[in-house]
């Protein structure tokens, strides 16, 4: 039917007998507190020597991932913090929740990924970050990010919840900035039901993160995630020496990650073969343009994402035919973060060091951004039968004909 070689296994299980082993075990502890964290050191210890960093620290989600860092970093009221408004609201949210203020850098309308130029123009004496987002499984321009970044001294916090495996100029997403987030959610790469993972080499950072992480624990730090029992039996002994959340991932959603984790090239993989499957149906439409990945990167398609440029189709006609001739379920872009009511209505910035914060939040901050959103498609990548991607594939082949 296509050109693009079917795998060597054409069918494929999102969960095996290896994830339900491992839950097993975890059952089998009976969470006894001396075991309490074994499969999360594992996972960690595992995520770790994948990416060739030194620290990996688990999390409940890949958001508190990030408010980790920002806090860690001391990133707090008064601060400024660039990031894409392209993108999941959590990138911004994070930055709330750390008090700080979001500022907007516009994306690239080919790769839709952060305009390192764009987050140049966006420094002030108030920046203390980034927060650059792998978005759709490609790597920003992390080389330019990464000089701004030296120039002003500032902290690069990757998210990286929708990109793993994938390289930029040759190194893997996730090792480039000073601390890398991951997400385990349902719909990512690997999945946990939940679950999230900070990457990170600079070891005081990594001891601050998990003491955020872990309610400001005494008695862990960069590889350990777990008071023990010998810490606490002393009553003079002092628990809490910061301020932290219990952010902590739970042992079963590690159990579940870790083997996921160990099938990482099986399901990685499927997802950039159904990529490239659909990039070779829309090739030869000039006015359905698929998502530009530089030569000089790989994408791990957490969504096949493509722009529609055609002057008389409109989004939702082409959605309906989609759906007519037996499409799946096509996704929309997120809304621009800065376009949602919560910030339309009045962001709630109201700490005393905010006042007379440059940036407004409105429709005209990033151009290049409003302008695509309303034109992308996401398309599901996650088939584990490839019959049923290959279906999907000729229902899209049939509706763009259709409109040429």
């Amino acid at each position: 039917m296509f050109s693009y070689p079917a795998p060597k296994k054409r069918v494929i299980s999102r969960v095996t007998d290896l994830e339900r082993r491992y839950v097993m075990q975890c059952l089998d502890y009976g969470f006894e507190t001396s075991k309490g964290s074994e499969f999360c050191t594992r996972l960690e210890r595992a995520f770790a020597d994948y990416h060739g960093m030194e620290f990996a620290i688990s999390f409940m989600n890949g958001t508190c991932t990030m408010h980790a860092a920002l806090e860690a970093a001391g990133v707090g009221p008064g601060d400024e913090v660039i990031v894409p408004p392209l993108t999941m609201s959590s990138t911004t949210f994070v930055v709330l929740q750390a008090h700080a203020v979001p500022v907007f850098a516009d994306v690239d309308p080919d790769t839709f990924q952060i305009d390192p130029m764009s987050i140049r123009e966006r420094v002030t004496e108030r920046t203390k970050a980034i927060i650059p987002v792998a978005l759709y499984g490609l790597s920003p321009d992390m080389d330019a990010i990464m000089q701004i970044a030296k120039e002003h001294d500032l902290i690069v916090i990757e998210d990286d919840a929708e990109a793993i495996t994938n390289t930029y100029k040759g190194r893997k997403i996730g090792t480039v900035g000073h601390v890398s987030s991951f997400s385990f959610q349902s719909s990512k790469h690997l999945t946990a039901g939940e679950g999230g993972m900070i990457l990170t080499n600079d070891e005081a950072l990594a001891n601050s993160i998990r003491r955020f992480n872990s309610l400001g624990y005494a008695g862990v730090g960069s590889r350990k995630g777990k008071i023990t029992k010998t810490d606490i039996q002393d009553p003079a002994y002092s628990r809490h020496v910061s301020t932290g959340f219990n952010y902590r991932m739970p042992e079963l959603c590690a159990a579940v990650a870790l083997a996921q984790l160990e099938r990482i090239d099986e399901l990685v993989q499927r997802r950039i073969d159904v990529g490239n499957l659909f990039n070779e149906v829309t090739a030869q439409y000039q006015w359905f343009v698929s998502q530009k990945t530089p030569s000089n990167c790989t994408n791990s398609y957490w969504t096949f994402v493509a722009k529609l440029e055609h002057p008389d189709v409109s989004w939702h006609e082409f959605r309906d035919a989609f759906l007519a001739n037996g499409g799946d379920g096509v996704y929309a872009a997120w809304k621009l973060s800065y376009m949602e009511p919560m910030f339309a209505n009045g962001c709630p910035l109201t700490h005393p060091a905010y006042k007379g914060i440059y940036q407004k939040f409105g429709p005209g901050l990033c151009p290049n951004a409003e302008m695509v959103q309303p034109k992308l498609f996401q398309f599901k990548t996650n088939y584990w039968n490839w019959d049923d991607a290959e279906e999907q594939a000729q229902i899209l082949r049939k509706t763009l004909s259709q409109f040429s």
